[in-house]
């Protein structure tokens, strides 16, 4: 496709946008679709505290392992990540983890997970604990991790060992 193609098929999209629809979008879509993409649990030292700041008041957790499983994908969290949470003077609780997960099949991927969590539940008795993990992943098999917007839950995990446990959806 030549230049002045590129940028006529750009403007069309761009026109569409503004009249509210996607350029190749029939008018009556509903929103985007959540598909399950895997679920983890992550293991997690002890948190760290770094003190009171002027945000709220400040942790580290380090991250030292877990594992997670979906349809396409599957493998371990590798330890050396850290979940670096903000406890605010509302009660909600800022998260942002940085880690490495491996597949099974030896394909290493980074992921920085942004998180917010309500510490205290609501009247109804429910918690807001929602995340939106961005990943960056090798070109190949699991190159679509990097072309897609993912959403997820998260919920305090089970046992001895201090976890989260996570689950991942693509949003389509």
């Amino acid at each position: 496709m030549n230049r002045r193609g590129l940028l006529g098929g750009l403007a069309a999209g761009g026109a569409a946008l503004a009249a509210g629809t996607p350029a190749g979008a029939a008018e009556t879509s509903s929103g985007p679709r959540s598909v399950l993409v895997y679920q983890a649990v992550a293991l997690l030292e002890e948190r760290v505290p770094h003190g009171k700041t002027p945000y709220g008041e400040r942790f580290r957790v380090p991250i030292i392992g877990g594992g997670f499983e979906g349809p396409e994908i599957k493998g371990r969290i590798l330890p050396g990540g850290a979940d670096w949470q903000l406890l605010r003077a509302d009660g909600y609780l800022e998260l942002v983890a940085d880690y490495d997960m491996e597949t099974d099949d030896k394909v290493l991927i980074k992921v920085t997970n942004r998180g917010l969590i309500q510490t205290v539940p609501g009247a109804d008795g429910q918690r807001y604990a929602m995340t939106t993990p961005r990943f960056e992943a090798p070109m190949g098999t699991y190159g679509w991790l990097n072309q897609l917007i993912f959403a997820g839950t998260v919920a305090p995990g089970e046992g001895k060992v201090p976890s989260f446990r996570l689950s991942i959806y693509k949003l389509v």
